[in-house]
């Protein structure tokens, strides 16, 4: 297994290095992450990052909803996308990352674009008038099936819909006799995912997982 992992860190080392660079502020929301959190792992990582970006800029939205920002990495990646008269609302549970995220937003080219609303997202959404082109699910995963079935109904055809962290440590294909509640919500999501006939759906182990689903 150890031999595994680092050439696992070998190949993902050699794809970074053959990938686009993060900018210096995403370098810096990763080096504030992992040195002050006490869950650094919950960042977006640089290839992560960099996937989202380049999805954002095939897709070229014009309204993005994030669900679940953490310290902001993931959302300024979605941004280099954002047509330039486009939205990117983001929803953040943590009241204590507020100022941060509001500090790193201000820092960024997408500042008058991105919009942080703080608070349960399970309340706020069904207040917003969005008809989001890509929205990416990242937060409670006890709540990733409440959070799909209020998404859906925004969604249009050729919508795109993100989920991180589909696999969760491997725990949604080891012993399912005793699950903790965000397993049960992730393995909930992903059976949802898979009965959604208006859904075409990819699943990919990339890092934790991610799922990419298009709207027919």
């Amino acid at each position: 297994m150890e031999g595994d992992f680092t050439f696992l860190n070998e190949i993902e080392t050699y794809c970074q290095e053959h990938s686009d660079p993060e900018s210096a502020l995403l370098h810096e929301i990763a080096k504030y992450t992992w040195t002050t959190q006490a869950y650094p792992h919950m960042i977006s990582s640089y290839l992560q990052g960099r996937l989202l970006s380049f999805i954002s800029r095939i897709h070229k939205p014009g309204c993005i909803l994030e669900i679940g920002p953490f310290t902001g990495y993931s959302t300024l990646c979605l941004a280099e996308g954002l047509q330039p008269e486009g939205v990117l609302v983001t929803i953040e549970k943590n009241l204590e990352l507020e100022g941060k995220l509001n500090e790193f937003f201000s820092k960024s080219a997408y500042s008058k674009q991105i919009k942080l609303l703080m608070g349960d997202a399970l309340q706020i959404i069904p207040r917003l008038q969005l008809s989001p082109d890509i929205i990416f699910i990242d937060a409670d995963k006890e709540e990733y099936p409440q959070y799909l079935e209020i998404c859906l109904p925004m969604m249009k055809q050729g919508s795109l819909l993100i989920a991180d962290n589909v696999l969760w440590g491997e725990k949604v294909v080891h012993d399912t006799s005793k699950l903790d509640k965000e397993t049960k919500g992730i393995i909930q999501f992903n059976e949802e995912m898979a009965k959604k006939t208006e859904l075409s759906r990819l699943m990919l182990p990339l890092r934790d997982g991610i799922t990419l689903a298009i709207k027919k």
